[in-house]
C-alpha cells in the first residue's frame, strides 16, 4: 500500500508532464486570446488581426528550419544571420529583376546551410559551435556588402512584402505553406523517418544503415533556405535591406518556439504545428503586455518561465 501511494504523485507528475508537452500551448494560446477578446480594446480588430499575423510570420518560418534541425539534436544559431545575407543579397541582385535577386538569396542560405551541414556531419563540429561561427562570420559578411539601410523600389518586390491573396497577407500565405511542406516531409516522408531516427539515437542510426551523414547535411541546407526566405519576404515588407538589424536574435525566438511547442531538445521528434504555435504563443504575449502598458522586460520575464516550463515537460523523455 505504501508503495502505491508513493507511486501514484510519480505518475501524478508524469501525466503532468506528458499533458504539457502535447497540449500545454494550445492551452497557452486559447488562454492568450480569450483574455484579449475579453480586455483588450480592438483585439479582434481586423487591421490588429492582420498586424500580429504578418509579424509572427517570419518566426514561423526561420522556427521550421530550427525544428528540423534540432529534431537530429543539432541547434542552427546562424538563422538570423542569413536572413541578413539575403537581405544584402536580394538588393544586390535586384538590377537582374526580383526573380533572379530572391533565387540568389536562396542560393546563399543553402550555401551557408551546407557550410555548417558539413562542419556538423562531416568534420564533427559540435552544431552549436559551427553555427555561432556562422552567425557572426554571415552577420559581417552581410555588412560588407550592403554597410548601411539601402532602400529599393523594385515594385515586384515590394508586391511581395505588402499584397495580399484573397485579403490573406502574401507573408502569412508563404508560412501557411511552407509549414504544411515541412509537416508533410516530417510526416510523410522516408527522410523524416531518418531525421526523427537519427536525432533518437544517432549511433544505431549509422548502425543500420541509415544516410546519417547526409539527412544532417540536407536538414541545415533546409535551415538555411528556410531562413532566407523568411530574410526576403521581411524585406520586401520593409522595402529596405537592413543587415545590421534585420534577423537579430530571431535565433533565440525560433529555439523558444520549438521548445514550447513540444519539440525536446534531446532530439528524436518534431511537431511541427506545436512550433507554429509556439511562434504565435510568444507573439501574442509580447502584443498582450505592450497593449496592457506593460514593459518589454515583464515579456522577457513571463517567456523565461514559459521555457522553463517547456524545458520541465520534456525532461522526462530527455532523459531516458
Amino acid at each position: 500500500m505504501a508503495e502505491a501511494t508513493a507511486a501514484s504523485p510519480r505518475v501524478d507528475r508524469a501525466r503532468l508532464r506528458g499533458w504539457l508537452q502535447e497540449y500545454g500551448v494550445y492551452a497557452a494560446v486559447a488562454a492568450l486570446l480569450l483574455f484579449n477578446v475579453l480586455f483588450t480594446p480592438h483585439f479582434v480588430d481586423a487591421a490588429n488581426v492582420r498586424t500580429q499575423l504578418v509579424q509572427v510570420a517570419p518566426i514561423v518560418i526561420v522556427s521550421l528550419g530550427m525544428a528540423l534541425v534540432i529534431g537530429t539534436q543539432g541547434i542552427d544559431l546562424s538563422v538570423g544571420s542569413v536572413m541578413a545575407l539575403a537581405a544584402a543579397v536580394v538588393v544586390l541582385y535586384l538590377g537582374y529583376g526580383a526573380v533572379p535577386a530572391i533565387l540568389m538569396a536562396l542560393l546563399a542560405g543553402a550555401l551557408v546551410g551546407a557550410a555548417g551541414g558539413s562542419l556538423v556531419a562531416y568534420v564533427g563540429v559540435q552544431p552549436i559551435v559551427a553555427t555561432l561561427a556562422l552567425l557572426v562570420g554571415m552577420r559581417g559578411l552581410a555588412n560588407v556588402l550592403v554597410p548601411q539601410l539601402e532602400e529599393f523600389r523594385n515594385p515586384d518586390l515590394i508586391a511581395l512584402g505588402s499584397g495580399s491573396l484573397a485579403g490573406v497577407p502574401f507573408v502569412v500565405v508563404a508560412a501557411v505553406l511552407l509549414t504544411a511542406l515541412v509537416a508533410f516531409l516530417v510526416r510523410r516522408t522516408t527522410f523524416g523517418r531518418q531525421l526523427v531516427a537519427i536525432g533518437g539515437n544517432r549511433a544505431a542510426s549509422e548502425l543500420s544503415g541509415l544516410p546519417v551523414k547526409r539527412v544532417l547535411l540536407t536538414v541545415y541546407v533546409i535551415s538555411g533556405v528556410l531562413a532566407a526566405i523568411a530574410g526576403v519576404l521581411a524585406t520586401a515588407r520593409l522595402q529596405a535591406s537592413d543587415p545590421t538589424s534585420l534577423g537579430l536574435f530571431i535565433e533565440l525566438s525560433a529555439i523558444t518556439a520549438v521548445v514550447v511547442g513540444g519539440t525536446p531538445l534531446s532530439g528524436g521528434r518534431v511537431r511541427v504545428l506545436g512550433t507554429v504555435m509556439g511562434a504565435l504563443l510568444m507573439q501574442l504575449l509580447s502584443a498582450t503586455l505592450i497593449k496592457h502598458n506593460l514593459p518589454q522586460s515583464w515579456t522577457q520575464m513571463v517567456q523565461a518561465g514559459i521555457i522553463l516550463a517547456a524545458v520541465y515537460a520534456t525532461r522526462e523523455r530527455g532523459t531516458r
